[in-house]
């Protein structure tokens, strides 16, 4: 059990609400439909062995360590650091690995919304029919259309960011539990009913093809960058989410064995997405290396032209908007939960003293498709691929690089032992081996090669 005796704004209601918690945290938008596309353009199985290489040797033993924290300190990521830190005697100066991670979550959190926002509005659309028997060119004039509508976006993303910091709003259990638990069912359904119709209307033939081949001509050193950047980003580490639901973790709980779970679920997930997806894709002889543009552009068109269609395209975009609902959520909690603690304010007041801050982010990254497409805040990167930028390349990755050090190298062993008890000697020694010697060079080739991306 923790040693740790400070209380905290909640404890989930049990051991299922906590996985459910940290699975929603960890399935994104990007994980619904980039990487089976990723698996299919560069190589198949070799790519998804290099994928779950680097997600159970460097974002699984990371997450595990933020959890660690959460747990031993059960208090806002500030807090547990700032007692990891006196109970291992080492500088309170390990304390910015919270700050990066807090700062991070809320800029991700902003720009998570403008797209979240799109994901509501296409619902709209395609129960309105606007994509009956519509052509490509329409489709995409469409999508075009609405960045180009300053109001529109800030309608939506306005209305995203208030369910966002409404269910923050309730607490752990009335919120974020409720929530946690819906997620779940809902994302379940939504892709069986969608994987059905695929089956129905779709080429699963030259979907199977192109997602489960074994093409090593596709498959280089570049592939192996890819995996490494997805499997880094697809548990949420560097974030401060680990810390904060951490937290709220039930006692006797086996830290390592629910991360794996959640890592298989997530994995099964986005294969589920791909089989729903991409069989749509062939079938109306649609690029699948289409991008983002395969969202907004390619599946409105696809589902537009289909029998009965624009509902289950209505479902699919409800789908999204769901499951960036939970992930918003988690990214608000680290602020939340540093606002009430810190600053003794209830959680209602603190939802909305950092719901405005998180929508003037979001304007300010939504005006940046239109009336501020020629402010440039770097080179060529507008203000919100300036976030996007500054989170994926440079905070992310310095927040997970240090949690792996402090955790690896600082932390006191027998607080890492008393945290994963229910653990084997074998595991920890493993995790532990995976957190001094490969997450660290690997998080720095992430981070490099982002950069490279970007700049």
């Amino acid at each position: 059990m923790s040693i740790a005796l400070r209380s905290t704004t909640g404890v989930w209601g049990s051991r299922t609400t906590f996985v459910f918690a940290l699975t929603a945290s960890a399935i994104g938008l990007g994980n619904l439909w980039r990487f089976s596309y990723l698996l299919g353009e560069q190589g198949g199985a070799p790519f998804l062995l290099a994928y779950l290489v680097c997600l159970f040797l460097v974002a699984a033993p990371v997450l595990i360590a933020e959890l660690l924290l959460g747990s031993h300190g059960r208090g806002n990521p500030v807090t547990a650091l700032l007692y990891a830190a006196r109970r291992s005697e080492i500088n309170r100066g390990w304390v910015v690995i919270a700050w990066l991670a807090g700062f991070a979550s809320v800029l991700v959190l902003a720009y998570l919304s403008v797209v979240a926002g799109w994901g509501l509005a296409y619902v709209e659309k395609l129960q309105a029919g606007l994509f009956a028997d519509a052509s490509a060119a329409d489709a995409g004039r469409e999508f075009s259309e609405l960045l180009m509508g300053p109001r529109t976006m800030v309608q939506w993303q306005t209305i995203f960011i208030i369910l966002v910091f409404g269910v923050s709003g309730l607490g752990i259990y009335r919120g974020l539990g409720t929530l946690f638990w819906l997620v779940g069912p809902v994302l379940l359904v939504s892709l069986g009913a969608l994987i059905e119709f695929a089956l129905t209307e779709g080429d699963m033939e030259m979907a199977g093809s192109f997602l489960f081949s074994v093409n090593l001509y596709d498959f280089d050193a570049t592939s192996i960058l890819i995996a490494m950047g997805q499997a880094f980003y697809t548990l949420g580490i560097g974030l401060g989410v680990g810390m904060a639901f951490g937290a709220y973790a039930p006692d006797k709980i086996p830290l390592g064995r629910v991360v794996v779970a959640v890592a298989l679920f997530d994995i099964m997930i986005a294969v589920a997405a791909g089989l729903a997806i991409f069989p749509l894709v062939f079938a109306t002889n649609l690029e699948p290396t289409m991008g983002p543009g395969l969202v907004f552009v390619g599946l409105p068109y696809a589902f537009g032209n289909m029998p009965q269609g624009e509902w289950l395209g209505a479902l699919f975009f409800l789908m999204t908007s769901v499951v960036a609902l939970g992930s918003g959520v988690a990214l608000a909690e680290p602020a939340m939960a540093w606002v009430t603690e810190r600053m003794r304010i209830a959680r209602p007041a603190a939802a909305m003293l950092l719901g405005g801050a998180v929508w003037i982010l979001a304007l300010g990254a939504s005006l940046s498709f239109n009336i501020w497409q020629d402010v440039y805040v770097i080179g060529d990167l507008n203000l919100f691929r300036f976030l996007e930028m500054l989170t994926t390349c440079v905070l992310l990755p310095l927040a997970a690089l240090l949690t792996a050090l402090l955790v690896g190298y600082r932390v006191r062993r027998d607080i890492l032992r008393v945290e994963l008890y229910r653990e084997s000697k074998h595991f920890v020694f493993l995790w532990r081996a995976c957190l001094r010697y490969i997450a660290p060079p690997v998080i720095v080739v992430i981070m490099l090669t982002a950069l490279v991306e970007y700049l």
